[in-house]
Order: structure tokens, then sequence, then C-alpha cells
């Protein structure tokens, strides 16, 4: 009879098989659609205009979710309040890893969320980077603070303009493990003064940091992704600094460490 040592090295040795097998099919997958919706966004945005346009990048990031499903990723979604409609949103969330940005999406689809984005990302990468330049979202300089502030800046104009929603990384950088960084706060007081009116939704991720653990390959298997989306407060009620305080709590309120 094979000992528990044996047994366990077996099931160790399977799991990896399947690990490398279905991270393979996954990028075969994902890059088929990036180099499918590429164009697809061009024609819906030219022909059609920014609804048509918003639907296609929707369905793309609905799609990334289920591909994410041939390695057993699963979603837990915690909505903690109900989100007002017609105001401007920010969204304040915690960073783990690329592959928060798909579900926010598509979760938050009715809201229409645009991005606060590295400015490397608008660069060649096809679909992803279409949809930063032409859709809605900004690009910013990390290395140059004045374009940074002014795109942000921008960012509260056009979703103050417009009742949409933007979500932004205070901790500016992914964290690798899970654990969240301290939020940067003047990225988050130029939206707060351009976008007087908006109300702040306070969102805390679990579990994707797992996803890029290794890197990008292989893709770990069974992995669970939560969503907490917290009350939202109004920014018109709390002076700059106490409402970063109260979002960071927040947002740290609902990470799992595990």
């Amino acid at each position: 009879m094979p000992s528990f040592t044996t047994v366990f090295s077996c099931m160790k040795l399977i799991r990896n098989i399947l690990s490398y097998s279905l991270s393979v099919l996954f990028y075969i997958v994902f890059g088929l659609l990036l180099l499918l919706f590429d164009p697809v966004q061009r024609i819906c945005l030219r022909l059609f205009g920014y609804l048509a346009h918003k639907r296609s990048v929707d369905l793309f990031n609905v799609l990334v979710l289920r591909c994410l499903q041939l390695l057993g990723t699963y979603y837990e979604v915690h909505p903690r309040t109900s989100i007002p409609n017609n105001v401007p949103i920010i969204i304040v969330s915690n960073h783990q890893s690329m592959w928060d940005i798909p579900p926010l999406i598509w979760f938050l689809r009715k809201y229409h969320p645009k991005f606060i984005s590295k400015i490397e990302l608008g660069k060649k990468i096809p679909t992803i980077s279409y949809n930063l330049k032409y859709g809605g979202s900004v690009l910013i300089d990390r290395k140059n603070p004045e374009q940074a502030m002014q795109q942000i800046a921008k960012m509260g104009g056009y979703i103050q303009e417009h009742n949409r929603s933007v979500v932004i990384f205070p901790e500016g950088t992914r964290s690798r493990t899970g654990i969240p960084k301290p939020f940067k706060r003047k990225g988050l007081k130029t939206l707060f003064e351009h976008a007087p009116e908006a109300y702040v939704l306070p969102v805390s991720i679990s579990g994707s940091w797992k996803l890029q653990e290794k890197g990008m390959f292989p893709l770990p298997l069974g992995t669970k992704l939560t969503f907490v989306f917290h009350p939202a407060l109004a920014v018109a009620n709390y002076d700059p600094d106490t409402l970063i305080d109260t979002l960071e709590k927040t947002v740290v309120s609902g990470v799992i460490s595990v």
C-alpha cells in the first residue's frame, strides 16, 4: 500500500501538470480574445459610437472571467451597499494583480468604470491599449507628476460631467502579497476637487494576488477572488484627509489576508 507521502507527491504532480496544461489553454484563449476584440472595439466605436464600444468592452471582460474559470477560478461578491445612480462615482480599491480589472469592469458595468492607468499600458497591447486610449480612461506618466495630476484632474471633470465612474488604486502599485500598502493622497484629493458631487465607493479585493504569485505562468488552480463593495460616501460630507483616512480603513478592513 503506498505511503501517505507517495500519494501526496502524486497528487501534487497531477495538480502541477493540470496547472501548466490549463494555463497554456487559458493563454491561448485569452490571446485570441485580445486579437479578436481589438478590431471589434474599433468598429463599434467608429461606426456605432460610445455605447456600442462600451458593450464590446463589457463582453470582452466577462469572457476573460469565463476564461479564468477554466483554471477553477471563482468569484464571491459581497455588496454591502446600494450604489447611488446618476452621480459621479470614485471607486477606491486595493490592488493585487492585473486580474482585478476584468471583474471590476463587469461587476460595475452599470456605472461605466474608467481607469487611471500607467502610460505604458496604452502602447501595443491589443484591445486593452485601444480601450484605455479611446474609451474614456486616462494614461499617466508616473515619472512626470505634473502630467499625472493634469490627467487625474481631467478624469475628475469627465466623471463630474457625464455621471460615470473612475477606478483608482491609491496604493500606487499592486501588492504582491495581498497585504494593502499605504494610500497615496494626492491623486484622491485631485479627484475630490474636480468631482465635488461624487460619491466614493470603497472596494476590498482579496485573493487575486495568488494568480500572479509565481509570475504570469503557470496560473494556480481553484483561486477564489472576493470583492466587497462597502457603503458609498459623499465627497461633500467630508474634508479630504478625513475621507481618505476613512476610505483606507474601510478598504483594509475588508481584505482577507490568507
